[in-house]
């Protein structure tokens, strides 16, 4: 069964974003994932968590949990966070169904 990985996301660097978006995808990919949607997010219509505003959003799709997971602990993902660090702050979350 496939998942989405759904990320929210805070500018804080547009320069760091683009060279953390341009290295981002290939390491998706190297664990059989895809960016499946990202954009800008342009009106709220509820924030009943009182969740902190975000301005753009990604989804990406990998076959399993498993893959997902792996991903998001790999080495060369985990290179890159410094960089992701310095670019946004982030919620990063798996969905299933």
């Amino acid at each position: 069964m496939s998942v989405k990985i759904i990320g929210l996301i805070r500018l804080k660097d547009p320069v760091a974003f683009e060279t953390y978006r341009s290295q981002v995808g290939a390491t998706v990919e190297r664990h059989g994932g895809s960016v499946v949607a990202r954009g800008t997010v342009n009106k709220t219509y509820w924030n009943q968590l009182a969740c902190t505003p975000f301005e753009a959003y990604v989804e990406l799709s990998f076959p399993s949990a498993e893959d997902a997971d792996r991903w998001a602990s790999s080495p060369e993902y985990q290179a890159i966070v410094p960089v992701r660090t310095e670019a946004m702050d982030l919620m990063l979350f798996r969905v299933v169904g």
